[in-house]
């Protein structure tokens, strides 16, 4: 690609002129009061859109976003936010008819692009963060990249050029020659997180397949290692190398001998198992077996010892999920599949049943409206809960809040599909089947139906089939469980989460910030607790049982404080370097973050089982603020080494305990930082 911008086709004018007529336009927007601004808006936009329309005029809206997004061009708006954006979305933001919208989709990427180069620092958004969502950005617009237009753009007309100059000048930018090959690294990162919910993989996958297989999109020597990948969804056994299509695929597996079923199934596992994604043609191939050549089913699964012999005792049942729930478009629930007959939960007498329930289970208007919505009529929605369920019994791990600050709820689904299955399967049914669903907060009923108003205003589409029926109850009943507690001394989190969560969550809990004040409360004290209730060392050496609630201060890159969030601790054990490891679920759809301060939280490398994530103990304690125990079981404070008491202490104050200094520590002298 060269430097050259899309625009020069349009007619010459003086861009000087153009240049300055936008720099006093800006200036009439930063002088005018709040409520007069909006009036000044569609000047700077109409002459943003001819300037963009010039060579260089990307260069020149990137040089002024800090100046664009002060003077107020994002206000009321969804890009006010950059943190919440969604990379998915900015195709039909860039695709849009409508001038204004294409422009201020080409500002925020812009702002973005100065933020990722450290032209401009945002107070919400880090430069890794910046560089992260564009790298997806230009994955997701791969198509305006290389120059591929489509229908779309030729409806745009002029407005597609805007399109394709910024997408084309990020990636001048962010590095041309590295988009594909940084697209396919950070796809098999998410995919060693083993997500439930994988349509952005997918879409990501399908549009590296397009990209390759276009003639003139010159890649050179980059994307080769996506064969793995693209071949996972559109060819991952023989008889479908070249996507063929399910109805051929099926024709074909009609002429097929004993010989080549069996290669079919063991390269449709293999494939599974490597990516944690399945094919169509997977779906296909199971449901063709199911009839008459069922013994092929352990291997299309790729079941060990512990799977065969689940699957041999629940075969019926199996066979019944399969049938109702397992089609083309719900191919990623046979994965899910295999990894709940490995888990060996149909064991547990409750499950089985629960799981014939499910089957069966006839849903309430409202729940099959939102399975609709967000997967469409076909096949219908029970199929898709049944995959969704599917899933979340076998990755646990898996489930991700999406686009909402619902991390409690997805905290609750995870520990009970990990821990507590049945009673997964019972809030699901009632969900689904009754549009109510009722828990108790210290012996009162507490009705999702009579609760109004959650912590999330609305629960968005972006989520796996389960949290999606089952989340905007859960949100409403945790929201009206805290309720039940105002006017208690202290956080509510103490009396809510072991009510909400189950028997499992310790009844004793600890924090370090004052409820009233926000300053840091006895934080050594604190960081001594949590040492002997969890550190092998400390407390006996003894094992974390069940998982548990906890709470983190997340930070960025750049150790500011973003907010409070909620992590589940799984176990604290040495990692394969003999360093202690705290492994934590996170429910916020990508757990490999950078905390700051050197805090890197790692997904894989150190130990990690799909899903996990992890710290070395002290970084971990250092982020910690709100942790539950069993008050009956402690270990030693006193024993607390004073050298790792002091790097944890110092490690919160460089960071986000930073301006929650307690007055006493104000006055004395501050820690040692390097």
């Amino acid at each position: 690609m060269n430097d050259h911008q899309p625009g020069s086709a349009t007619p010459a004018v003086n861009f000087d002129k153009l240049v300055q007529r936008l720099d006093d336009a800006i200036q009439a927007m930063e002088e005018s009061r709040s409520f007069a601004r909006a009036g000044k808006l569609p000047r700077v936009l109409d002459i943003s859109r001819r300037v963009l329309l010039q060579p260089g005029g990307c260069q020149v809206i990137e040089e002024r976003a800090e100046r664009l997004e002060l003077a107020g061009v994002f206000a009321g708006t969804d890009w006010a936010e950059p943190g919440i954006l969604l990379p998915t979305l900015t195709t039909y933001s860039l695709q849009s008819q409508n001038s204004d919208t294409v422009v201020i989709e080409a500002f925020s990427e812009l702002r973005l692009l100065a933020v990722a180069r450290g032209h401009y620092l945002h107070p919400s958004v880090s430069a890794e963060q910046a560089h992260h969502y564009l790298t997806q950005v230009l994955a997701i617009n791969l198509g305006l990249l290389f120059g591929m237009t489509g229908e779309a753009e030729r409806e745009q007309g002029k407005l597609a050029l805007i399109s394709q100059a910024v997408v084309q000048y990020v990636a001048d930018h962010i590095g041309y020659e590295h988009v594909i090959d940084s697209l396919i690294e950070e796809i098999w990162r998410i995919l060693e997180q083993r997500p439930i919910q994988v349509t952005d993989v997918r879409r990501m996958i399908t549009q590296i397949a397009l990209c390759r297989a276009d003639p003139q999109a010159d890649l050179g020597g980059a994307g080769r290692g996506a064969d793995r990948l693209i071949s996972s969804l559109y060819g991952p056994t023989r008889a479908c190398s070249e996507d063929p299509g399910t109805v051929v695929y099926q024709q074909r597996l009609e002429t097929m001998d004993a010989q080549a079923l069996q290669n079919e199934a063991t390269g449709f596992a293999r494939s599974m198992h490597d990516t944690g994604l399945v094919s169509p043609y997977h779906a296909s191939f199971i449901r063709f077996i199911l009839a008459d050549q069922d013994t092929l089913l352990s291997e299309a699964l790729g079941l060990s010892s512990t799977g065969r012999d689940c699957l041999l005792c629940y075969r019926e049942l199996v066979h019944t999920l399969i049938e109702e729930g397992i089609y083309p478009e719900t191919a990623q629930g046979i994965y899910g599949l295999a990894l709940l007959l490995e888990r060996g939960i149909l064991y547990q007498p409750p499950v089985a049943p629960a799981l014939w329930r499910q089957a069966r289970l006839s849903l309430c208007p409202h729940a099959r409206e939102r399975l609709e919505l967000a997967y469409g009529y076909q096949p219908q929605p029970g199929a898709w809960l049944i995959q969704g369920v599917l899933n979340m019994l076998g990755q646990p791990l898996g489930v991700g809040q999406g686009n909402n600050p619902t991390c409690q709820s997805a905290r609750a689904l995870s520990m009970w599909a990990y821990n507590d299955p049945d009673y997964l399967l019972q809030m699901v049914a009632w969900a689904a089947r009754d549009n109510e669903i009722v828990m108790h907060f210290e012996g009162q009923p507490v009705s999702s139906a009579q609760s109004v108003g959650g912590v999330a205003s609305e629960v968005t589409l972006d989520l796996d089939p389960v949290s999606l029926v089952v989340v905007p109850h859960l949100d409403r009943i945790y929201v009206a469980m805290g309720r039940l507690c105002v006017g208690r001394e202290g956080d509510p989190h103490k009396w809510v989460n072991p009510e909400f969560h189950g028997w499992s969550a310790g009844r004793g809990f600890a924090i370090n910030v004052d409820v009233a004040t926000g300053k840091l409360d006895d934080l050594e004290g604190f960081i001594r607790h949590f040492y002997a209730s969890y550190h092998p060392y400390y407390n006996g050496t003894q094992p974390l049982i069940h998982p548990q609630p906890a709470g983190i201060a997340v930070t960025d890159s750049a150790a500011r404080f973003i907010g409070w969030h909620a992590i589940t601790i799984l176990r604290v054990t040495l990692d394969p370097d003999g360093e202690m490891r705290v492994y934590f679920f996170n429910p916020n759809n990508d757990s490999g973050q950078n905390w700051g301060d050197d805090v890197k939280v790692s997904t894989s490398g150190f130990g990690e089982r799909f899903g996990e994530s992890s710290l070395p103990f002290e970084q971990f304690t250092s982020r910690l603020y709100i942790f539950h125990y069993d008050p009956l079981e402690r270990g030693e404070p006193a024993e607390v080494n004073e050298d790792a008491l002091r790097r944890v202490t110092e490690g919160v104050y460089r960071t986000w305990g930073q301006d929650r200094l307690p007055a006493e520590a104000l006055q004395a002298e501050p820690p040692i930082t390097d």
